[in-house]
């Protein structure tokens, strides 16, 4: 009779639980098969919610049921593997487990290994073990494959020192032949120093690329709450131009926003680079724990050395400069632009597209080692006066916003509050309360600015959010008064600085010239007397979320005047 041949898959043959080919399989009630030890350890782990259930279709049984080989089963299982299918299957990467050298035939699941026998026991071997040798030393370790790795290749004795200097696990012959007068430590003692200083390690870096990740997140926000301002100032330089200016308008905000994504791409791909280490310092971290559970201190200090913890950090894109010579060169030509004729308009919108696509390379982060992260680069906080005169800021009062009672002079650099109003037409950007005025252009980057003040009234000099209220006599209308803006009051008696109605008393000498500088990235807003030298009045710590607009309040009798640089 000709033999029949079955085409068969290895998975057929898979116990659902360890994943394995079945080991001496056994077949519950509802018709699942596993392996007896799986089986048995699954519904052992389930004693406090009986009744016992089938990992796979979840029918349950109570009582527990009955189980055995299942010996037809078994011998499909052997026919199986020695067919050699199971060779060209692939192979799951689940360890195999430890057997038992001292059964004969079929060899139980070992327990512990010995490292003086250099064997492998099971349990009834084990008690056999302990009770043969049970008044000499031998050492017993988890069960274990690879106890040939304990010994020396040289002496053939365990190994139970390390030699620091040789970077190698040795045995006491050892340290009497080639490594006479190193100095030795014991294996556990080793470990203990690798396993600490591993795990010290990736929590650095870790830090470390969170940190970054953090701060890339951060430019990007950043970048894109510049651009947005150096939009919106363009926008209102536009609307006064003619109709046939419209063209050049839509080529400069595409200009803007080509190289806003340019620059936020770089940073996006450094954002990426980070997350794809931290990915990679995850696994292995998870490998270092799997390292760090073996009892196996050869095996665990021959594994280390491979473990990698990535220590580089990103170099952050030159923003400061992007924004700063963005914005300046870019509303300083467009004014010029704006006076002039046709051809005139032609020529400077050309100068303003090689101005702002020189600086692609300036926020772009140079990394030649693609390999290697580049390091976080920030610009210093200014010191002196002519470093905050490098971010100097030449603010114009917008009278969209002025109070009533405010009057300008000066070409609208400078404001008095008078006792009659002023015949200001409507709008709903104006203070229709507190005389109040504030300034045409949003800023989000690095911003420096100077103003000169006097009359017994006192003023107010601060920032605040566009969308702070402006109608009625509230305090969410006031500056310093609401969660939107932060001033520094000033008179002839005292200052103060107030935020969200808070306030905090400044000790310093004030002055009639007051500096202000905003560094909208780092969170810092200070104020400086700048009457004779520059002395610090107030710095103050802020989480910025949108880009701010300088502000102030003019009382009674006083006057306010912007300074030029």
């Amino acid at each position: 009779m000709a033999a029949t041949t079955i085409s068969v898959d290895q998975d057929q043959f898979c116990c659902a639980v360890c994943l394995e080919v079945l080991r001496d399989p056994a077949t519950i009630p509802c018709g699942h098969s596993y392996c007896l030890d799986c089986i048995e350890d699954y519904w052992s782990k389930t004693k406090a919610r009986e009744p016992y259930s089938c990992p796979q279709c979840r029918q349950e049984f109570s009582p527990k049921p009955l189980l055995s080989r299942n010996t037809v089963l078994a011998e499909v299982v052997d026919q199986f593997l020695r067919s050699g299918v199971r060779a060209a299957a692939p192979q799951p990467s689940k360890p195999q487990e430890v057997r038992c050298g001292a059964c004969a035939g079929r060899k139980a699941r070992a327990v512990r290994s010995c490292l003086t026998c250099l064997e492998s026991y099971c349990e009834a071997h084990l008690r056999a073990h302990e009770e043969r040798f049970h008044r000499k030393a031998h050492q017993l370790v988890a069960a274990s494959d690879r106890l040939r790795e304990q010994l020396c290749p040289l002496h053939d004795k365990l190994l139970r020192l390390y030699c620091p200097a040789d970077r190698q696990c040795v045995c006491s012959q050892c340290v009497k032949d080639k490594h006479k007068g190193h100095d030795t430590v014991p294996l556990l003692d080793e470990r203990a120093a690798q396993q600490k200083k591993l795990r010290d390690t990736s929590l650095k870096s870790m830090q470390k690329l969170k940190d970054t990740e953090k701060d890339l997140k951060y430019v990007i926000r950043y970048i894109k709450h510049a651009t947005d301002a150096v939009v919106d100032e363009s926008e209102r330089i536009f609307s006064k131009l003619i109709q046939s200016m419209e063209k050049h308008r839509a080529e400069v905000k595409e200009l803007l926003r080509f190289q806003e994504k340019a620059v936020v791409g770089h940073s996006e791909e450094a954002l990426e680079k980070i997350q794809q280490e931290m990915a990679e310092l995850r696994r292995t971290n998870g490998e270092l724990e799997r390292l760090c559970h073996t009892e196996d201190h050869v095996y665990f200090l021959q594994k280390c050395r491979t473990l990698h913890f990535p220590t580089n950090l990103v170099e952050m894109p030159n923003t400061d400069a992007l924004t700063y010579v963005m914005y300046k060169s870019m509303r300083g030509t467009l004014v010029d632009v704006q006076s002039g004729l046709e051809e005139t308009l032609h020529k400077e919108v050309a100068r303003i597209s090689d101005k702002v696509s020189s600086l692609k390379d300036a926020g772009t982060p140079s990394n030649p080692d693609k390999n290697k992260a580049p390091e976080v680069q920030l610009n210093p906080e200014p010191k002196t006066r002519a470093d905050f005169l490098q971010y100097y800021h030449d603010l114009t009062l917008d009278s969209n916003t002025a109070n009533p009672y405010l009057s300008f002079s000066d070409g609208r650099r400078s404001v008095t509050t008078r006792a009659e109003p002023q015949p200001y037409p409507d709008h709903p950007d104006r203070f229709t309360r507190w005389a109040q005025v504030l300034c045409r252009a949003g800023m989000a980057g690095r911003c420096y600015w100077e103003v000169e003040w006097a009359g017994k009234g006192g003023v107010s000099i601060g920032v605040c959010y566009k969308n702070m209220s402006r109608s009625g006599d509230g305090s969410e209308c006031k500056l310093g008064h609401n969660s939107r803006s932060w001033t520094l009051d000033c008179s002839s008696t005292a200052c103060t600085f107030l935020h969200n109605k808070e306030s905090v008393a400044v000790s310093a000498p004030w002055g009639k010239r007051i500096g202000v500088y905003l560094d909208f990235r780092g969170g810092i807003l200070s104020f400086y007397n700048v009457s004779d030298g520059m002395l610090l009045l107030h710095k103050e710590r802020v989480t910025l979320t949108q880009p701010l607009y300088a502000g102030f309040w003019v009382g009674l009798g006083s006057t306010l005047k912007l300074c030029a640089h």
